[in-house]
């Protein structure tokens, strides 16, 4: 929490979007428990390994040599959409929040992104980097 813009350590890709993930997550676990009791549900998930642009138009070579091998096994853009919707339009979800899903189904997140003091810590932040107090 103290190096999130990482101006202390190299900036490194793979790290960023490990963070951002698990950010994210703690922001939704924080959000869902602040939301107990609304009947507005909260949920975070992974798609799978979804075929995107994420690299950019030119990535390094040896990255597009890597991203030419493994695209065929790889989710296109509606296959990796489908835990999305199914989270937001599935009855069989509809009263369940602060969950973590894979392939539709629970799954067990990183342990931090749901702690109680950390997911409090990602909350604040998100509140001073926007500028916003949030509900």
């Amino acid at each position: 929490m103290n190096n999130l813009p990482f101006e202390r350590q190299k900036y490194g890709g793979f790290t960023a979007y490990g963070h951002s993930k698990l950010l994210m997550n703690a922001f939704t676990f924080e959000l869902a428990r602040r939301l107990e009791g609304t009947g507005v549900t909260a949920n975070c998930l992974h798609p799978g390994v979804v075929a995107t642009n994420i690299w950019g138009a030119n990535p390094p070579l040896i990255l597009k040599l890597i991203i030419t091998l493994v695209k065929p096994f790889m989710l296109n853009s509606k296959e990796g959409a489908k835990v999305s919707l199914y989270l937001a339009t599935s009855p069989d979800v509809a009263e369940v929040s602060g969950q973590y899903f894979v392939k539709s189904k629970p799954a067990k997140p990183n342990p931090l992104s749901q702690d109680p003091k950390f997911t409090a810590q990602v909350w604040l932040w998100t509140e001073k980097m926007t500028g916003q107090p949030l509900a």
